[in-house]
């Protein structure tokens, strides 16, 4: 970068990309002070090698925040393994197929190792037949990346969650918000469920002691006093 550079004559390239042509080397740097810019080598293995203007310091920052944008989005790649036995018994297979469930689900590759000893090595093909039922269990979920392979004492195969770890990442963070709405939806019809059970009572009480109180205690008292008063003048 500008009098690092050792060379008598450069191919120079202007802020914009256009190309300026080959010059000395003492111009090229006289055209980057002239603009206040930095004369930077970008192939030094050219002849003559090119060089660029441009504001160094700028330009390191931005390489800076593309590379650890580019980190921040990568997916580490993480893969499980569970071991079985050739000759497992239902109750633990279901075990250890539900951890791999679990597995695949989180987003992670799971190795599944068939582990054969003694006379277990003589037959293969319980290991390969315990391998082929669970890919077909698990289908939903995931795919073959590595088919069934002896490794050894040992029978190998890999497989890969179908949906990748990011995507499996944003649903259930989508999916939190909507449980989350569905709470509220259901404290609203509570809410508008309560105001119509009220006016049911109201109206069937009031009226049924209005009407009960009052008729009975008008016409009982009226026609009792009336006749006791016009007797004794007749």
């Amino acid at each position: 970068m500008n009098d690092q550079i050792r060379t008598k004559e450069v191919r120079l390239v202007g802020p914009a990309g256009e190309q300026v042509g080959i010059v000395s080397i003492d111009k090229a740097l006289q055209l980057a002070a002239d603009v206040d810019l930095d004369l930077v080598e970008v192939a030094p293995t050219a002849r003559p090698p090119v060089c660029k203007l441009m504001d160094y310091g700028k330009y390191k920052y931005e390489s800076a925040q593309k590379a650890r944008a580019s980190r921040r989005n990568q997916q580490q790649t993480v893969i499980k393994e569970m071991k079985l036995r050739p000759k497992i018994d239902k109750h633990d297979y279901e075990t250890k197929k539900g951890h791999i469930v679990r597995f695949l689900t989180a987003g992670d590759k799971v190795k599944i190792t068939i582990m054969f000893r003694g006379r277990e090595q003589s037959r293969p093909e319980l290991g390969r037949r315990l391998l082929d039922k669970l890919a077909e269990e698990l289908s939903d979920l995931a795919i073959i990346e590595s088919a069934a392979k002896q490794d050894g004492r040992n029978m190998i195969m890999v497989v890969a969650p179908i949906r990748p770890k990011g995507e499996i990442i944003k649903s259930n963070s989508g999916g939190s918000g909507g449980g989350r709405k569905s709470r509220g939806g259901g404290d609203a019809e509570q809410a508008e469920a309560a105001p119509e059970a009220a006016p049911e009572e109201t109206p069937a009480e009031a009226p049924a002691e209005v009407a009960a109180e009052a008729p009975a205690e008008t016409p009982a008292e009226a026609p009792a006093t009336e006749p006791a008063e016009k007797q004794p003048e007749a």
